[in-house]
């Protein structure tokens, strides 16, 4: 944790009386600009849900987020902006995600087929960068969150 994202967290503590640590921290997407549009989905209130590769945490050696579970979310200049708690949390194909999830998850025009266009195109980056290749019978972990507090720069 850098200690900007410390003092961020420890303003989090101070202003809701959460002691729990951060399971993540993190943001969202895989650029600038894709952090800045998800983060303001988060911030509007639209986006509640996040979907990512189950291969990934094993990767990483992170376990997959569970219910309860806090996490610090960055800008896209990994600056803290957010703090999010994970509320359900379901493991199933990419092929078997719902119309529900993919208007909760918020992004462009909320249907189920944005959201296998945009998340295909994703996911088959992701995989490039790793040297794998992307399957629609990949496990994906179908998070949802809600937002909790918001860093307002003084």
């Amino acid at each position: 944790m850098t200690p900007e994202q410390r003092a961020a967290w420890d303003r989090f503590q101070a202003d809701t009386g959460d002691l729990r640590k951060p399971y993540d921290i993190f943001a969202f997407g895989d650029g600038p600009e894709l952090a800045r549009e998800l983060l303001d989905l988060v911030l509007a209130g639209t986006k509640q849900a996040t979907a990512s590769r189950f291969g990934l945490y094993q990767k990483i050696g992170l376990r997959p987020p569970a219910t309860g579970d806090l996490s610090l979310v960055l800008d896209e200049q990994d600056r803290p902006a957010c703090v999010i708690e994970t509320t359900r949390v379901d493991i199933a194909p990419f092929n078997t995600v719902t119309e529900d999830f993919a208007w909760v998850e918020g992004e462009g025009d909320r249907s189920l087929d944005y959201w296998r266009a945009a998340h295909l195109s994703y996911f088959h980056r992701e995989c490039g960068r790793e040297g794998t290749i992307f399957s629609e019978d990949e496990p994906i972990v179908f998070e949802r969150f809600r937002l909790i507090w918001t860093l307002n720069p003084e």
